[in-house]
């Protein structure tokens, strides 16, 4: 099964270039992959026995309950040939349905092939939790889809709806998934449904978990996405509202089924919404004029259908409602096939507008009557078949007393019927004559067809008959599930065409004659019935209630975010001041001790730092307070050096020396001092937050220290480190192994950030290397002015980019030094790299050691310098930092080890001889690019960007005064002109 899975997503990851490389044929291709995983699953079919039900395990998280864990079951299996078989036929649909390879088709290939993947992942699942996360990606890819053609704003708003609707319930789902697996001890399904537990807490978790399957399945009342989604492209309706993403809410609710279907809200909130969902969807289906919407409305009918069948927990009722549900895919993905080709050859889906379609296209009218066979239940089809097993089984059903039983049977009559007329409907709105003696001008002006683009749509309505006719031997592959809940004394009924004369087949004929019936009464009094604006509408309330949830917001915002930062910080700081100190004082709390045995240094580190912080609050220069703040930050390296944290203090000293860096980067564009019209708040307010902060930080650090009942955990790190992370620096080891999820989120969230600052910065296009000497040259205009960008033609340099630096802002000095210590910097920057797994340093330290030099080389060199130390764009560089930290994940894997951890490859080398490696090292790898892309990225934003603007703001002043004639001399203009070219040198190499 994980097999299938990881070849179905490989398959996902390479269908672009496929289709990129052959052009639409290249969906036969596609289809392979789950033609493979359907043959697959029909070799493997599970036996009847669920016992000896197929199960494989891959241990991920198992102190969370996070191991894989896949069962394959005869539900399994069912759900799988729906979603592989359907699958590999629409993608050789999709072969003749879209004209050219375009780069978005060319992802749209890979996205329905990480459906199927996704689909059959969800239904493979043991592990609730993994279950909701295939769960999640359905819904996911389910919005990328139906949001294909993006230009348009109803596909947007279509996919943002299906998005919000079925998120809104994945979010309720997961909820109930942790409630249940917790009180249950396991998350595994089948364990929960073999032992259910019950009492309140759990039928709230249940309830939760419906409301993930009643938004996924369309069950009022969250029925409305279903419909809109029908801005999607025909293959996406026809798989993933027919065949795939739909079924999933019945899965669950026929998974769950088993065990706690006897309550009263599963009773309510399945099989009454069920009822009503069948009812409404096939009422609204008559009022469409569209056939996609006809059958849109018609599938959230069928889905309340079989809701109600798979929800009620009778055996015999459940085999009626997997017959349904497998009938259901073979028609209803059919029939969307067929108005993709309506609509692909004349244009247009407006019943109104096609007329003697059938004369034009006769194949495609006998594949839509029999597709619509089956859904109307028209005898020897799978519809057929299903629909009186459910007739038959739901009147004698044990699970509610007799007149409850009558009662939902008959609605369901009253449903059947309104079915048989909108597929009347459909057939005639699509095929009909319509009074007309020559087709309507859409008909007239079609192109037809390729035969090609009806095999897949033939090939399931034909599967419908044939499913039909061999009901008794598919019979026998469903009803190893339907064992699996209680019969109410009844012998499980074996599915067949005919049972013989009874109620089953009385339903049958009003059906149809009802159905016809409706449907030419409909015809008739049409424009009196739905001439009006429904009262209650479903998308209505959808937009009141995001209007609604814009109007609390913006209420909300306006009254809390009143634009003043030092209030909205004041807020921010004041609640996680109250809120934690309230919940101390109020909760139990155990001992405090305090150790007041501090060695002098430590009281000399504590009033540096308290001077420190006193001095920020009184001094009114930035600058002066940027650098007492930078004290408070070196106080306590140095107080993680004294208690023999090496790393934690090399780490601290590095980022408070850059951070000062680019705080001055900014403050040098700023004002010394800030004016008086500037100073908000009263500062002894703020010093009093700050000292309260500070005292409730302090304060739960020593509860929390005193509550200690156990032996400290960092006793085992380092023991723990060497013989899991292979590494003796414990601290590396947490970052790059035990906890390396957790560092590739940060360096993902570092990457946001450097990407949303320096977006903020450029303002405008923002890719390319820093400018570089050669740059600056090429477009310089032989200007002797005084400002920066001018070359010296006979000055000796240090660096090569200060030579195009103004006199008066070098220091030799300082390019000598820097000259001598980069190369420094640089070897010692790689040296923490490579010792960090056994000593102190790392990937981190590593990279903050680069980017100091880099620094350097900015400071005393400037833009140009910057340039010449690394001349590649950052974007790049933070790319691959990525890449290759999260490529660590895969390669761990193959070697044996959990993803992200540690695995140890040896290798022997002539000479220097045997060499061992651990992966962690190119994690590691990965954080250094990241750092040293960020802090490159930062000095070309805060730094090299700067400068730029402030010399062309210096350069508009100088032109501004020539024009206005305070420029005396033809020189003072020459000195400009060579000063803006060179200003647009520094814009153009950017």
């Amino acid at each position: 099964m994980i097999t299938v899975l990881a070849a179905l997503a490989v398959c996902a990851l390479v269908a672009p270039a496929v289709i990129h490389w052959m052009g639409t044929r290249g969906f036969y291709v596609l289809a392979l992959a789950p033609l493979g995983g359907l043959i697959w699953v029909i070799a493997n079919w599970p036996p009847a026995d669920a016992a000896a039900a197929r199960v494989e395990t891959v241990s991920w998280v198992p102190s969370l309950q996070m191991d894989i864990v896949t069962r394959f079951d005869t539900l399994t299996a069912i759900l799988s040939v729906l979603i592989l078989g359907v699958g590999a036929l629409v993608l050789c649909y999709c072969a003749h349905y879209f004209d050219d390879a375009r780069p978005r088709v060319a992802v749209f290939g890979g996205e329905m092939v990480a459906f199927a993947a996704a689909m059959f992942g969800l239904v493979i699942s043991d592990n609730m939790l993994v279950l909701y996360v295939f769960w999640e990606l359905t819904t996911v890819l389910s919005f990328m889809l139906v949001g294909f053609y993006g230009v348009r704003a109803t596909a947007r708003r279509s996919a943002t709806q299906a998005l919000l609707v079925t998120t809104f319930g994945g979010l309720a789902m997961l909820v109930g998934i942790i409630m249940l697996g917790e009180r249950s001890g396991t998350y595994l399904l089948s364990e929960i449904i073999s032992a259910p537990p019950t009492g309140v807490y759990v039928d709230i978790a249940v309830v939760l978990l419906l409301i993930g399957a009643l938004t996924k399945s369309a069950i009022v009342p969250f029925h409305f996405w279903l419909p809109g989604a029908m801005a999607a492209p025909t293959p996406v309706s026809a798989y993933l509202h027919a065949a795939a993403m739909v079924k999933a809410g019945i899965y669950l609710i026929a998974r769950l089924a088993p065990a706690f279907s006897v309550t009263i809200s599963w009773q309510v909130a399945v099989v009454g919404l069920g009822l009503v969902t069948m009812v409404l969807g096939g009422w609204r289906s008559l009022r469409e004029l569209d056939l996609k919407l006809i059958l849109a409305f018609g599938t959230v009918s069928q889905l309340g259908f079989m809701a109600v069948l798979v929800g009620i927990g009778d055996a015999n009722v459940a085999m009626a409602g997997i017959a349904m549900l497998v009938a259901h895919a073979l028609f209803k993905a059919s029939l969307f096939m067929v108005v993709g080709i309506i609509d692909h050859s004349t244009g247009t889906r407006d019943v109104r507008k096609l007329a003697r379609l059938g004369h034009r296209l006769p194949g495609l009218a006998v594949t839509a009557a029999v597709a619509g066979a089956s859904m109307a239940g028209i005898p020897i089809t799978l519809g057929f078949v299903g629909k009186e097993t459910a007739f038959a089984s739901v009147w004698e059903t044990g699970a509610f007393v007799s007149w409850q039983a009558h009662a939902v049977d008959i609605v369901l009559l009253v449903g059947s019927i309104i079915t048989c007329a909108y597929t009347l409907r459909f057939l005639w709105g699509a095929f009909g004559r319509k009074v007309r003696n020559t087709p309507s001008p859409a008909v007239a002006k079609m192109h037809p067809p390729t035969w090609p683009f009806y095999f897949s749509p033939v090939a399931l309505a034909a599967a419908g008959v044939a499913a039909g006719v061999f009901s008794p031997q598919l019979g026998g592959l469903f009803e190893p599930y339907a064992e699996t809940l209680n019969g109410y004394g009844h012998e499980l009924e074996h599915l067949a065409l005919w049972h013989g004369f009874g109620l089953p087949v009385v339903f049958s004929i009003i059906v149809i004659v009802g159905g016809a019936a409706l449907f030419l009464g409909v015809r008739r009094v049409r424009d009196r019935v739905f001439g009006f604006r429904p009262l209650v509408n479903a998308d209505r309330i959808y937009d009141a209630t995001l209007r609604g949830a814009d109007t609390l917001s913006l209420l909300l915002t306006r009254n809390t975010q009143r634009g003043s930062l030092p209030v909205t910080q004041g807020v921010i700081l004041c609640t996680a001041i109250l809120l934690p100190t309230i919940v101390l004082f109020a909760g139990a709390r155990d001992r405090l001790s305090i150790d007041y045995t501090a060695t002098p240094v430590q009281w000399v580190i504590g009033g540096c730092i308290v001077a420190a912080s006193l001095s920020a609050v009184l001094l009114r220069n930035r600058l002066a307070a940027t650098l007492v703040v930078g004290i408070t930050g070196y106080g306590c390296a140095m107080l993680f050096a004294l208690y023999g944290a090496p790393d934690l203090a090399l780490t601290q000293f590095l980022v408070e020396t850059l951070t000062l860096v680019i705080f001055v980067l900014v403050l040098r564009k700023l004002p010394a001092e800030p004016e008086k019209r500037h100073a908000t708040g009263f500062k002894p307010l703020r010093a009093l937050i700050g000292l309260a902060f500070g005292a409730m930080l302090v304060l739960i650090g020593l509860f929390a220290a005193s509550a200690r009942s156990t032996e400290p955990l960092h006793v085992d790190l380092p023991e723990a480190a060497y013989d899991f992370g292979h590494g003796a620096n414990a601290v590396n080891v947490l970052l790059v192994d035990i906890r390396a999820w957790d560092t590739l989120g940060e360096v993902s969230v570092l990457i946001a950030a450097a990407t949303g600052v320096a977006s903020m910065v450029f303002r405008n296009r923002r890719f390319g290397a820093a400018p570089r000497v050669a740059d600056a040259a090429r477009l310089q205009a032989g200007d002797n002015g005084d400002d920066d960008d001018h070359v010296p033609p006979d000055r000796t340099t240090w660096l090569l980019g200060s030579g195009l630096r103004d006199p008066r802002h070098r220091s030799m000095v300082l390019e000598a030094t820097t000259r001598l210590l980069f190369p420094t910097m640089v070897v010692l920057s790689i040296y923490f790299f490579y010792a960090g797994h056994n000593a102190p340093g790392g990937g981190f330290a590593g990279g903050l050691t680069m980017g100091l030099a880099l620094v350097l080389r900015y400071l005393a060199g400037g833009r140009y310098e910057l340039g010449e130390a690394l001349p590649i764009e950052p974007g790049r560089i933070l790319g691959a930092g990525l890449a290759v930290s999260a490529t660590t994940a895969i390669v761990s894997m193959f070697l044996g080890a959990p993803a992200l951890s540690s695995a140890v490859f040896e290798v022997t080398v002539p000479v220097l001889g045997d060499i061992k490696f651990v992966t962690a090292l190119f994690f590691d790898l990965g954080i250094y690019l990241i750092v040293v892309g960020l802090v490159l990225d930062v000095l070309r934003s805060l730094g090299a960007r700067l400068d730029v603007e402030t010399t062309i703001a210096r350069t508009a002043a100088r032109i501004s005064d020539s024009d206005g004639g305070t420029s005396s001399s033809g020189a003072a203009t020459g000195d400009t002109t060579g000063e803006a070219a060179n200003a647009a040198g520094g814009q153009v190499s950017r």
